[in-house]
């Protein structure tokens, strides 16, 4: 199906007013469009354009939902500005970076990054999530610092470090130990776990071996359930690296 800007006038009109129990019918057209652009990047630049725009618009919340979820299909570098202007909206946050977080451009890693040294709270943590489901590196140094911030965001950014897991994170995890927060100690622990497993997947047998021992180490004169569970899994990792025969 060809892209016909003109047959997209109606249904982006009903958009403007489109609230949660409407018929989603209405946008099929909207829908197909999506799917027709994809080899036509002029089409797509006009489509993207047209949604980009009604995202300031005074459109319900519904709306804009409707209108990230595409834009997390055909975005842009184009489309950054105005999705990012929605990271510090609690009601229209969340979708904003779920568009971000697929556009794949340095743009929006760069929005993201920007908002996560602005906002608070949920929509901290927020930001860190998506940063980590970019696997933006760029970020890691932010999240270090995280690392001795409040307890919540702190065990955010440690599961962001061990689900980004480049050298890099791993040194500022390393970096992080002895936090006498529980929460924050363990949420580092699985991290550097989940690094360990991803070197050790890459067979990278050494790096990963050299995390499991220093696990085992910092464990091993601890007697609570916690420090018998890291020395289970750390023990459970040498062995993993010490076995040529399993995948790598």
């Amino acid at each position: 199906m060809a892209y016909d800007s003109a047959s997209l006038d109606k249904p982006l009109e009903t958009l403007k007013a489109f609230d949660w129990g409407g018929d989603v019918a209405a946008f099929e057209p909207i829908d197909a469009a999506v799917i027709a652009v994809h080899a036509d990047p002029a089409a797509r630049a006009d489509l993207e354009k047209r949604l980009s725009a009604l995202l300031t618009a005074g459109t319900s919340r519904a709306a804009k939902e409707y209108v990230c979820r595409k834009l997390s299909v055909i975005g842009t570098a184009a489309s950054v500005p105005t999705l990012a202007a929605l990271l510090p909206d609690t009601e229209n946050s969340h979708m904003a970076r779920f568009a971000l977080e697929r556009i794949n451009a340095a743009e929006a890693g760069a929005a993201l990054r920007q908002a996560l040294g602005t906002v608070q709270g949920d929509l901290k943590i927020g930001m860190i999530s998506s940063l980590a489901g970019r696997g933006d590196t760029a970020c890691i140094p932010m999240l270090a610092a995280l690392l001795a911030g409040d307890s919540r965001t702190a065990v955010a950014a440690a599961d962001a470090l061990g689900r980004i897991h480049t050298p890099e994170a791993v040194q500022a995890l390393t970096a992080a130990g002895g936090t006498s927060d529980q929460a924050v100690a363990a949420a580092i622990v699985d991290a550097r776990l989940a690094c360990a497993e991803s070197l050790l997947k890459q067979g990278k047998r050494s790096e990963a071996t050299a995390i499991y021992k220093s696990l085992a180490d910092a464990a091993a004169a601890g007697t609570t359930p916690a420090a018998k569970s890291t020395r289970l899994a750390a023990a459970r990792g040498i062995l993993a690296c010490l076995d040529t025969t399993s995948p790598s």
